[in-house]
């Protein structure tokens, strides 16, 4: 398979007890890195969705998007992903379409169900009806986006007389759409312009698509490797970059072990010398790096790499792995 395959970067916003700082100095350093990666060449930049999280995970990235659109002119940007269920799909088609006028048609949305019972009870959803409530979701927010005037009348959205003024202005906003059971496959094939998330869930959304009489490789897979980096000294990053990632690791691992809702253990909880061990950061040579992109589009429709800015490491230690990579591994693949 073939085509361009571009890189960006997930900025989560997070500010653990560990390396605490000052909230709003925090946020101002990231928007200023999001505005540096665009001017080092990066193609996305990303904000993903917690709630009730110790260490602040952003949990608003429609507001944060907004403030990165005002602050770049060239970059894609988008949520990857947001928290479906937990929004009003009237609310959130018209927030979204006021964005992607503000970014000036450079938005593209990432959506989930989530799969955490204290983020839904908090937010007075069923936890157990989200699914559900999903494709009601998208069937409605994708038609205002295309500009109907809509009544609905739902099981679990009743209105009259919807729509979007201003409207969208594509007309839809590209949509990908993130989640790993049989069902989630099913929506990305129905509603979505791709799939985000795991590559080892690509062959089934390829088989769905076959099954709807689609190619599938004309299938777009945005794929998220968050402990994923480039360095010339591999042993300097582990012991530098160690303490970061073992947060994200750890802080994910209790998300997923909260209910278990997930099926499977993405993330296993261990202490700082066990994660370094564990080869759960994936720190390459810039030629490693390039061998694996380049296998991976030939596997699949790989249109767009997802890494993230590791919380609380320094911006300028970010700056120098991110231009390690901008400088060593971009280039192979323009």
């Amino acid at each position: 398979m073939s085509g361009k395959l571009t890189f960006g970067y997930l900025f989560d916003f997070r500010n653990p007890p560990q390396f605490r700082r000052k909230w709003d100095d925090l946020y101002a350093e990231i928007l200023d890195l999001v505005a540096w990666t665009e001017d080092a060449g990066f193609a996305g930049a990303w904000v993903p969705e917690h709630h009730l999280s110790e260490d602040g995970y952003i949990p608003s990235p429609l507001v944060a998007l907004t403030a990165m659109a005002a602050r770049t002119s060239r970059i894609k940007l988008g949520s990857a992903i947001a928290l479906a269920p937990l929004y009003n799909p009237v609310r959130f088609a018209t927030d979204v379409a006021v964005l992607d006028i503000i970014a000036r048609g450079r938005l593209e949305i990432g959506l989930a169900i989530g799969y955490r019972k204290r983020e839904t009870a908090a937010f007075g959803v069923d936890f157990t009806r989200r699914g559900r409530m999903f494709d009601e979701w998208l069937e409605i927010v994708t038609r205002l986006w295309a500009g109907e005037c809509l009544d609905y009348d739902g099981q679990w959205y009743q209105f009259q007389g919807a729509q979007l003024l201003p409207p969208a202005p594509r007309g839809r906003i590209p949509l990908y759409i993130g989640g790993f059971a049989p069902k989630a496959v099913e929506r990305v094939a129905r509603y979505g312009d791709g799939y985000v998330g795991s590559a080892e869930t690509f062959d089934g959304y390829a088989a769905r698509l076959a099954e709807q009489g689609r190619d599938p490789t004309s299938a777009k897979l945005r794929v998220t490797g968050l402990m994923t980096v480039v360095a010339t000294d591999r042993q300097a990053a582990i012991e530098e970059l160690s303490p970061h990632f073992h947060h994200v690791n750890n802080s994910y691992a209790d998300y997923f072990n909260e209910d278990k809702a997930m099926g499977q253990d993405s993330f296993t909880p261990m202490g700082l010398d066990a994660f370094k061990a564990s080869g759960t950061m994936e720190i390459l040579t810039p030629d490693e790096a390039i061998a694996k992109f380049k296998a991976m589009q030939a596997a699949m429709p790989l249109d767009h790499y997802m890494m993230m800015m590791p919380p609380g490491l320094p911006a300028e230690r970010f700056q120098h792995y991110a231009q390690t990579f901008a400088r060593e591994v971009m280039p192979a693949f323009r």
